[in-house]
C-alpha cells in the first residue's frame, strides 16, 4: 500500500477501519510477536527461557546459581490499556493546501492512531481516545470490545472532516487527561508541541510529566513538516506567512529570516528531544513527508526489539 492516503482514497477503501486493517496486516507480517505489550507490574514466577526470545527479562542471578536460563514473568504482562491523545489545534491542520498524495499533520496523526487502535484490538487490549485543542474536546472510556472500537473509528473519521480554527492549550488539556487516567496505561500523544497559551517548554513538560504519574508509559509522536517547519525550504520569492492559529500575517522574503528561524526552531526541537530523554518519554520524530506507514513501521519494529 502506498504511504499516502487522502479522503477520496479513504472513501474508496470503504472507511478508516478497513484501511487500518490493511495497514496493520502489512505491519505484523514478518514480526514474530506483537510490538505492543502490557506492562510488567509485579513479579509472578520464573519460566524456562526459550532460544530466540528477548534476553530483557532473564534472571542472571538465578543463572549464576543454577546454570540454567530462566525469565521472569510478571502480573498483567499481557494486559495493556492505551490512551491515544491527539492535538486537534489549528497548527495540526498545516499545511492547508495539500499537493496530490500529501497529508497534513492531523491526517497523519489520525491514520497512525487508527492503525494502533486496530493493532490493539487484534491483541484484545483496551484503548481510549482523547482529543484536545483549546480545551479537552473528547475523552472516551478505555474498552476492548468491538462496538467501542467502531465508536473510536467514527470519532477519527469525524476528526478528518473538521476545519475549525482553534488555538492550542496543550498544558491544561494534558493535565486534565492525566487526572482522568487512573490505571497504569500506555499513553500515546500526537502533537506538534505548539502551544498558544503562552506556556513555555517547562510547563509543557510538566504536563507530560504529569502523564508519567501512576507509572504510565508515555510516547510522544512529534508531528512536523520537516521541509517547511524545520528546514524552512521555500522558493526564492516574497511570501505572506499566516499564523494558522492567530491568523496574524507577515510579509517577508524567506532568505532574510531563514538562518535565524532555523537556528531558533532547531534549538526548540532539540530541547523537546532532550526533555523527553530526561523524563523517560519515548520520542518519535514524525515527519509528514515520510508517510505515516514508514514512521509507524519503524516505531513498531523498534518496540518489538525492546521485548
Amino acid at each position: 500500500m502506498e504511504d499516502f492516503l487522502n479522503l477520496q482514497k479513504l472513501e474508496q477503501f470503504g472507511g478508516l477501519e478497513l484501511l487500518a486493517s490493511q495497514v496493520v496486516e502489512g505491519f505484523i507480517t514478518g514480526l514474530h510477536k506483537s510490538p505492543l505489550h502490557g506492562f510488567s507490574v509485579e513479579f509472578a514466577e520464573h519460566r524456562l527461557y526459550n532460544p530466540g526470545e528477548s534476553t530483557r527479562h532473564i534472571d542472571w542471578k538465578l543463572y549464576a546459581r543454577s546454570g540454567r536460563l530462566f525469565t521472569k514473568r510478571f502480573e498483567e504482562e499481557t494486559n495493556l490499556r492505551c490512551q491515544i491523545v491527539i492535538d486537534n489545534s489549528s497548527s495540526m491542520h498545516y499545511p492547508k493546501t495539500l499537493k496530490k498524495g500529501q497529508l497534513n499533520k492531523i491526517q497523519y496523526s489520525i491514520y497512525c492512531a487508527a492503525a494502533i487502535i486496530k493493532l490493539l484490538r487484534k491483541q484484545r487490549d483496551a484503548v481510549g481516545l482523547s482529543i484536545f485543542s483549546d480545551k479537552l474536546d473528547l475523552q472516551t472510556d478505555v474498552k476492548s470490545n468491538v462496538s467501542h472500537q467502531k465508536v473510536l473509528f467514527q470519532h477519527l473519521e469525524d476528526l478528518l472532516k473538521t476545519q475549525e480554527t482553534r488555538k492550542t492549550f496543550a498544558v491544561d488539556a494534558l493535565h486534565q487527561i492525566a487526572e482522568s487516567v487512573h490505571r497504569r496505561s500506555l499513553i500515546v500523544v500526537f502533537s506538534d508541541m505548539i502551544d498558544q497559551s503562552g506556556a513555555g517548554i517547562d510547563e509543557l513538560f510538566a504536563a507530560l510529566q504529569h502523564l508519567k504519574h501512576n507509572k504510565h508509559e508515555v510516547i510522544l509522536f512529534h508531528v512536523i513538516d520537516r521541509d517547511t517547519e524545520l528546514s524552512f525550504k521555500f522558493d526564492n520569492r516574497p511570501y505572506t506567512f499566516v499564523d494558522t492559529e492567530t491568523k496574524e500575517e507577515i510579509k517577508v522574503h524567506p532568505s532574510r529570516v531563514k538562518d535565524a528561524y532555523v537556528n531558533e526552531i532547531k534549538e526548540f526541537y532539540r530541547e523537546i528531544k532532550y526533555r523527553c530523554a530526561q523524563y523517560q518519554i519515548d520520542f518519535m520524530k514524525s515527519d509528514i513527508k515520510n508517510g505515516f506507514e514508514s514512521d509507524l513501521r519503524s516505531f513498531l519494529i523498534k518496540r518489538s526489539r525492546l521485548y
